[in-house]
């Protein structure tokens, strides 16, 4: 029995004018996606997405599995084709397919969702008739329409009939590609992999910066960053990490500035570093990690001394955030484990013991002018590694 996969998109069917360029986005991603599995067709009609394979040793299971982190999917589910677009063949094919699912069930009902309209039958005379099928199939079943153990799905479509159970919830949110490029500082911690994923699922493409300062941070701990990108690039798809030597710049600031105000110059820092790469890789915006209230660097006070080094937009999704919200996705999206390796980054480095939690900014300016930072920034510039992140699937 032939199956394929039929995904319905989500928020892009609220928009105007402009829909086809995400649908087109949509179908661009997924072939991207899939392309190393072998030979796919994809095409959209009707808000359902369908993903035919060409080749026979196709993994479909793989292939849901892929689908389940693509952006712009609000559900998924694997289907039958039936032989021909006419009732006998839903009626032969229904109970065939999901003879597995409906001999565990106690209940069923069916939806019949009749797309292409010069189908003779009306849903409800579909839903009757399979309904009709399959209870004398499965004797032991019973109808129930409002709560049952397995909805049986027949639709027909331009294209075919297809049948399938409960479709599984997809990634949501909108196409990667159809909301912008921005940079997201990255560091080894549990709150930057979340808030790039919460970027992507806003149609973001992202490049990455990653600030490195050996010895006191490792290659291991750089490995590290590599491998939480790979998990993130699961949804956003594949981005180039920027790595900036930062330890001439962390020296610095331990010997000229007051140390209560280490933490707030290292970041501004970061931020104008962060912001000449992206401006050079075509970004629109930062992105951070930050919570608010969660370190003495994250207060309103230390948020607004660190944007007034910038001067493009900063995101940071995950401001109004607790800790176990932002753990709860980082499980979600299998980074939780990566972060709490035991490898420094070098955010951690020389913390100050009484960070300033209220800092004035003229006072902020006034130390930092005086490590006379400005050629250290062009020396870190002109010496960015690039590393090219693809997807861990």
């Amino acid at each position: 029995m032939k199956e394929i996969v039929l995904a319905k998109v989500g928020e892009i069917v609220l928009k105007g004018l402009n829909r086809r360029q995400f649908e087109d986005q949509l179908l661009k991603n997924i072939r991207n996606c899939l392309k190393s599995l072998g030979s796919v067709e994809v095409k959209a009609a009707q808000s359902t997405i369908s993903i035919v394979p060409q080749d026979e040793f196709i993994d479909l299971d793989e292939v849901c599995e892929r689908i389940s982190r693509i952006f712009g999917i609000a559900t998924y589910s694997r289907a039958a084709v039936c032989d021909e677009k006419s009732l006998e063949s839903v009626l032969k094919t229904a109970p065939e397919y999901l003879a597995e699912q409906l001999e565990s069930a106690k209940t069923f009902k069916v939806e019949a969702k009749r797309s292409d309209k010069k189908f003779p039958f009306k849903s409800p005379e579909i839903c009757r008739e399979t309904g009709g099928k399959i209870l004398q199939a499965f004797p032991h079943l019973k109808v129930d329409v409002h709560n049952p153990d397995l909805v049986v799905n027949v639709e027909i479509r331009d294209f075919g009939a297809y049948i399938h159970g409960k479709a599984l919830r997809g990634a949501g949110g909108i196409p990667v590609g159809t909301g912008g490029n921005a940079a997201i500082l990255i560091s080894g911690g549990i709150d930057s992999p979340v808030a790039a994923y919460m970027m992507a699922k806003r149609g973001i493409r992202l490049t990455a910066i990653h600030f490195a300062s050996p010895p006191y941070t490792s290659e291991r701990a750089e490995q590290k960053v590599v491998k939480l990108l790979k998990k993130v690039a699961r949804y956003s798809g594949n981005m180039n990490m920027y790595t900036v030597p930062f330890t001439e710049i962390q020296e610095t600031i331990r010997k000229k500035c007051p140390e209560d105000y280490f933490t707030i110059i290292m970041r501004r820092l970061m931020m104008k570093i962060s912001e000449r790469i992206a401006r050079d890789k075509k970004c629109q915006a930062l992105i951070t990690g930050e919570s608010l209230g969660q370190v003495a660097s994250q207060t309103i006070g230390a948020i607004a001394c660190t944007d007034a080094a910038a001067n493009m937009p900063v995101f940071r999704p995950l401001i109004g955030m607790d800790k176990q919200e932002i753990i709860d996705i980082s499980y979600k999206i299998d980074t939780f484990e990566t972060s709490i390796e035991p490898y420094e980054d070098c955010c951690t480095v020389f913390t100050p013991k009484h960070p300033r939690t209220k800092p004035v900014l003229e006072r902020i300016e006034d130390a930092e002018a005086k490590g006379e930072f400005d050629e250290m920034i062009e020396r870190a510039l002109q010496n960015l590694k690039l590393t090219f992140i693809n997807r861990e699937d």
